[in-house]
């Protein structure tokens, strides 16, 4: 028993120096120390010839490294609490969900087309859905980058964690059963929330006053010692439910974080997770053989390829249609670009349980080490990426693009939000129902599908095959019935936003806001189409064909397409018109020689749909005399758009990018206040 001990220490000794020193290589090459842990691990591991540690040790490969699940999971339920939740708000839980659901989707189809099974399938979509912040933030952190895309990008992180917490239970329940039939996925769904429910309720009435209890003994080992017993009860309990170990380790950290003393705790936790976690990475290298990644390249190359895009895509156009902006969307994209630590997690326990063959391992660990290599450089280079792509834009978009973000603001700062939701309310509630009547009708109709062909073709004497058209046609019709309902109160829910961000004229004359309340109707739209179908076809996946899905949201997606394009086009027409009527105005104030360029009076009522508009004179000694428009970058900078100018020395024009701006010239600045006012403060100071 002595030698035993004596060779797991001389095994961790060996496991700790290698980690340390690669991890030291990996940072030296601007590298997340997550890297140098993992390569640690192919280096020392089974795969290398003469290399002997921990092949005969199950307890550095798989006990330590679950203690290393524990308290990286633990650690992250630290920093979540109830209220933080709430305080993040919508915007960033609904870019996450619609960036998860579609890793989900495109990771289902790929493993599809590499020849896994349905059941299988979903582990490998699972594997890669979730982004990793530690990886995020040790990018953000060595390349200094402190802007708002970086709030951004946590807050969907935190969203994005939860929602792969989620997801891994509801498929560890599922594999409890005897696989993804519609009955023993709403069974499985129906216990996860009861169980998930049933530990809040109980942990919230006895864990944070406990914690609390612990804390005011003021000693920091009484603390720890109690956290610590807490998260080994909830995993325990977890594990004894037939959930992952990781999902009571999360809840320990949250309800723990409830009691107010997370912020001290953190500290003496760190150290633990560092280690520990160490050992968990070091342990994922050592299960890889070098060889193996090599030998799956395509597949390592496939995977890669959909996590980079997808959440690129997914992150980014979330971002931007809740309302974050374009710029920081698409940074934000950019740092969430990577396959999350928790991916090891979901295939080992895939590999442990049978599900998913022993050779999935090392492939979502080649895809894990070219992300975190791919993460830093989309990091480094996201500003110019994300001004590039403004610059690309079409003008239809770019005219979009600068009103979008000013009418979701307006929509959040919209007074008496109660009158919103009450104007909302029955249309959303009414989205909810046919939408759980579609999953319900599709999942049924799979759960008894060759009951009823049985029954038919028994009793009435008909063919199976002409029993099973029928039956599937009258089922895709009920589902069919459900499924416009959902796009018929999605665009009631659209279109009553809009009004709200830009009222319907109710005179006599001309709707002035037609065109920019149109654009809006069809972004929110899409916005919601996303925010529904993502989840919507996550869930309907194991009982739909996934050709039908991508036939329909194709479908779906041509037809708004085409009414954007044709609405974007009304749009940069209204604009147009409305940037002669600002020159107009400014020109008037100059006649009239009036000095206080603060306001245009008038202009939200002339001009439905436009955003605040604020008007600059430029006066000498400004950073903004003798520069372009092109060389300030304002929008890029401050999110704030010129509208129009009024020249002293030239007749009215609009704005030209590459002509010096001068003393005495009239900016008519668009956007939301924030934007304006760092607008101003670039014109002026630079």
């Amino acid at each position: 028993m002595a030698g035993d001990v004596v060779h797991y220490i001389q095994d961790l000794s060996v496991i700790l120096a290698t980690a340390a020193i690669t991890s030291m290589l990996s940072q030296r090459l601007n590298q997340p120390p997550v890297l140098g842990y993992v390569l640690a691990g192919v280096l020392i591991g089974p795969y290398v010839p003469g290399i002997e540690v921990g092949r005969d040790s199950g307890l550095l490969t798989r006990d330590l490294s679950e203690f290393g699940v524990i308290m990286l999971m633990f650690s992250i339920g630290l920093e979540f609490n109830l209220r933080k939740i709430a305080r993040i708000g919508p915007a960033a839980g609904l870019t996450a969900l619609f960036e998860v659901a579609l890793m989900m989707t495109l990771g289902f189809g790929c493993a599809r087309l590499f020849g896994w099974d349905r059941f299988q399938a979903l582990f490998v979509a699972a594997c890669i859905s979730s982004s990793s912040t530690m990886i995020a933030a040790k990018a953000f952190e060595e390349h200094r980058q402190r802007a708002d895309f970086v709030d951004l990008a946590f807050a969907i992180l935190v969203f994005d964690d939860m929602l792969t917490i989620l997801v891994f239970a509801l498929l560890t329940a599922v594999a409890g059963g005897s696989g993804v039939s519609a009955g023993d996925f709403a069974w499985s769904v129906g216990q996860l929330i009861a169980f998930l429910l049933a530990l809040l309720a109980l942990g919230l009435l006895v864990i944070p006053r406990f914690i609390r209890r612990a804390a005011a003994h003021e000693r920091p080992e009484t603390l720890l010692i109690a956290s610590v017993a807490v998260c080994f009860i909830m995993t325990s309990l977890a594990a004894a439910a037939g959930y992952s170990i990781a999902l009571g380790a999360f809840m320990a950290g949250m309800l723990v974080s409830e009691s107010g003393e997370g912020h001290k705790l953190e500290p003496h936790v760190l150290p633990l997770r560092n280690i520990f976690g160490a050992v968990f990475f070091v342990a994922v290298g050592m299960q890889s053989d070098p060889l193996e990644i090599a030998t799956q390249w395509p597949l390592v190359l496939a995977l890669t390829a959909v996590v980079v895009v997808g959440k690129i895509v997914g992150v980014s156009t979330g971002a931007f249609l809740t309302g974050n902006g374009l710029g920081n969307a698409v940074r934000a994209g950019l740092g969430c670009a990577q396959n999350g630590e928790f991916s090891f997690i979901i295939a080992a326990f895939a590999v442990a349980s049978g599900i998913l063959d022993k050779s999935i391992f090392p492939v979502v660990v080649g895809v894990s080490l070219l992300t975190q290599i791919s993460t830093p450089l989309l990091v480094r280079r996201s500003e110019r990426m994300a001004d590039a792509l403004q610059r690309w834009l079409p003008g239809r978009l770019q005219t979009f693009v600068d009103f979008y973000e000013s009418w979701i603001e307006q929509l959040r700062t919209a007074p008496r939000a109660v009158t919103v939701w009450s104007r909302v309310r029955r249309s959303v509630i009414l989205l909810v129902v046919d939408a759980a009547l579609l999953i319900a009708s599709a999942a049924g109709s799979r759960l008894i599908h060759w009951d009823v062909v049985k029954f038919f073709a028994d009793r009435f004497h008909l063919p199976p095959s002409l029993v099973d058209v029928v039956w599937v046609a009258l089922s895709l019709v009920v589902v069919g019935l459900f499924f416009l309902g959902v796009l018929r109160h999605l665009r009631a829910v659209a279109r009553t936003l809009a009004r709200i961000v830009v009222p319907a004229h109710v005179d006599d004359g001309p709707d002035l806001g037609a065109a920019p309340r149109r654009a809006l109707t069809v972004a929110l739209e899409v916005a919601l189409s996303l925010a529904v179908s993502g989840p919507l076809v996550a869930i309907a996946q194991p009982f739909v064909p996934l050709s039908t899905i991508l036939f329909v949201l194709g479908l779906i997606a041509v037809v708004l397409l085409y009414d954007g394009w044709r609405s974007l086009a009304n749009l940069q027409g209204h604009v147009r018109a409305g940037t002669e009527l600002i020159v107009a105005m400014l020109a008037k104030q100059s006649h009239e020689g009036s000095d206080e360029h603060r306001q245009l009076p008038g202009v939200r009522d002339l001009l439905p749909g436009f955003p605040d508009l604020a008007p600059l004179r430029l006066d000498p000694g400004d950073f903004a005399v003798g520069r372009t428009l092109a060389d300030l970058q304002l929008r890029q900078r401050s999110g704030a758009t010129v509208m129009a100018i009024r020249r002293r020395s030239t007749p009215d024009t609009s704005p030209a990018p590459h002509a010096p701006l001068d003393e005495g010239d009239v900016l008519a600045l668009a956007g939301t206040p924030e934007a304006i006012a760092r607008a101003r403060e670039i014109l002026e100071r630079g």
